[in-house]
């Protein structure tokens, strides 16, 4: 009998082990490889009653829409056929071992040069939800972007009831303007850059436009049905406030991380960010107004007071049989400067159960984030000081105004053991502590600019206070971190103090992001495990800060072995 038992016994493990194996097997079989090619060009692009050649992917605006699933690969041949030097970042992708193909430009790769191409593998690990892609050189990002779904694994579900039908919904932002010249001369003057001119809804300013009307996009709805609707807010300089007219939005992921679902009838979006929301039917069948409009937090700054639209369209809803059909129902948005409708959205946001947040830190760092002011060097032209009081504007983090190199990347002179390109003494807290959202005094409104990394234990669990700062102005600051997800465990307005706030932590179901809102004239704190070698950058996601400086980089070391070192570099990777 006890030989029995034992023959049974290691029959049953053998046969758990089998299925374990075919498990694996089935999972890997799934797994798919998906191809693409992208043709950066000039395309002429007509929008508000002109046109203009605008840089795009494969001719379309936005670009091409990747469907893949959780596990799958993505192979990405992209070919410049524009005038300027570009490249390709994969929003929110993780980038596992993979920093070649990140993107941003003289941080993991040099840009792919007028000419040339440069093709981007990875593979997308334990992700699921909505990002999305773009331009990570100069401006480009105005009208080259696109979404990125991630759909669950072969035989795997939505934590929610399924869908009927999902759309993407790309906000942008549109320029009468070439965007790269815009930027060129808020540069050259030390300006601050023109505002835009429209947001866009898929490209299509709406309705409320000149020349916009025949354009305006549709999203039809039957009766009863629920729909997954995946916001992306791409627009390049603004947050953004997001709703339906008469209909309630149940949020159910965040920067593809499921959320716990909550109801709400606008939420607000960063450059950067995404939000999943469900939106049920179940309104009187007609026309109504899908809208998106700026969150301006920073005081008495210039900014696009416009709105764009489009029109969620019942398909039973009549159609008069003479004249026009009825307009579509107005929706309500909230003021411009309506700060705290915007973090109430922020903070009811909750990961669907208990999560994985680091308690035992390691590195604890403090970064102020904010913008300001470079006096102009004697005998400077009045023209290339154009900023308030013959200045220029500048930007920086922990008082260190990021500078780009443009030899080599950061990676690559990482991985090759190329000196002078960067230091890695980006400091843990500012070096003057001061009232950060009260009046600062001006000696502290120049930073001094350098290409300085901090360098992290791989496996070391950070912890970063982001708190902002009135220098010159206070507003709200999406910072994005490439290469990990994070989870915001408090966020507050004032100075982050840590006697008291820290009593605010949740470690219990925090959300999980990738771009983080700092609240205007606030702080939020993030966490992370450093598991993912190679240099990281760090920055605010509107793009004339980071132009301005408002960045950094985390080099993250190897490990031991393979899995915990990141790849040699492609055989493509592009030279500077």
């Amino acid at each position: 009998m006890e030989a029995y038992c034992s023959i049974a016994k290691s029959f049953s493990s053998f046969h758990v082990l089998g299925l374990l194996l075919l498990l694996f097997a089935n999972a890997a079989a799934a797994a798919k490889t998906h191809y693409h090619d992208f043709v950066v060009q000039a395309t002429p692009v007509k929008r508000l009653c002109k046109t203009h050649n605008a840089i795009t992917v494969n001719g379309q605006f936005p670009g091409p829409t990747l469907e893949v699933n959780n596990g799958d690969t993505l192979v990405v041949n992209v070919v410049n056929r524009a005038r300027y030097n570009v490249t390709i970042h994969w929003h929110g992708i993780r980038q596992m071992r993979t920093g070649w193909a990140d993107g941003p430009e003289f941080v993991t790769q040099c840009p792919i040069r007028p000419g040339g191409s440069y093709t981007y593998r990875f593979t997308i690990e334990g992700q699921e939800g909505t990002l999305w892609w773009h331009a990570h050189s100069s401006w480009l990002r105005a009208t080259v972007y696109g979404a990125l779904i991630i759909r669950p694994r072969e035989g795997s579900s939505y934590p929610f009831t399924k869908p009927k039908r999902q759309t993407p919904i790309l906000l942008g932002e549109w320029w009468d303007a070439n965007p790269v010249d815009v930027v060129r001369e808020a540069m050259r003057t030390g300006a601050a850059p023109n505002i835009s001119d429209a947001y866009t809804i898929n490209g299509q300013p709406g309705d409320l436009y000149n020349c916009s009307s025949k354009d305006t996009v549709i999203v039809p709805v039957d009766s009863g049905e629920t729909n997954l609707l995946r916001v992306i807010n791409s627009a390049l300089n603004q947050e953004l406030f997001f709703t339906v007219a008469k209909h309630k939005l149940t949020v159910v992921a965040a920067d593809a991380s499921y959320m716990k679902p909550f109801t709400t009838s606008v939420i607000m979006l960063g450059p950067g960010q995404t939000t999943d929301v469900l939106i049920t039917a179940d309104q009187s069948p007609a026309r109504y107004y899908i809208a998106a409009r700026a969150y301006a937090s920073a005081q008495g700054a210039p900014f696009d007071n416009t709105t764009t639209t489009a029109i969620l369209e019942y398909k039973s809803a009549p159609c008069p049989a003479k004249g026009p059909s009825l307009p579509p129902v107005q929706p309500s948005l909230p003021a411009y400067n309506d700060t705290a409708t915007a973090s109430a959205f922020t903070t009811s946001l909750r990961s669907p159960s208990k999560a994985e947040v680091p308690i035992d830190i390691d590195e604890n760092l403090f970064i102020t984030v904010g913008l300001g002011l470079n006096p102009c060097p004697p005998k400077s032209r009045s023209r290339n000081c154009q900023g308030p009081n013959g200045t220029r504007f500048t930007a920086s983090m922990n008082n260190v105004s990021f500078v780009l190199p443009s030899n080599y990347s950061l990676l690559q002179s990482h991985q090759q053991g190329i000196p002078g390109v960067f230091t890695t003494d980006f400091p843990a807290a500012p070096p003057v502590k001061f009232d950060y959202t009260g009046n600062v005094s001006r000696s502290l409104w120049t930073p001094v600019r350098g290409t300085r990394l901090y360098k992290l234990k791989y496996g070391s669990k950070v912890q970063i206070v982001l708190q902002g700062t009135s220098i010159f102005t206070a507003e709200n600051h999406p910072i994005h971190l490439h290469g990990y997800d994070f989870y915001i465990i408090a966020e507050g307005f004032g100075n982050f103090d840590p006697k008291k706030d820290t009593s605010k932590f949740n470690l219990i179901d925090p959300p999980m992001r990738n771009t983080a809102s700092v609240p205007v004239r606030g702080w939020a704190v993030i966490r992370f495990v450093a598991d993912n070698p190679g240099v990281w950058l760090m920055h605010c996601h509107l793009d004339v800060h980071i132009t301005w400086g408002l960045a950094m980089a985390f080099l993250v070391e190897n490990g031991f072995g393979e899995l915990q070192s990141i790849s040699p570099p492609p055989a493509d990777l592009p030279v500077c």
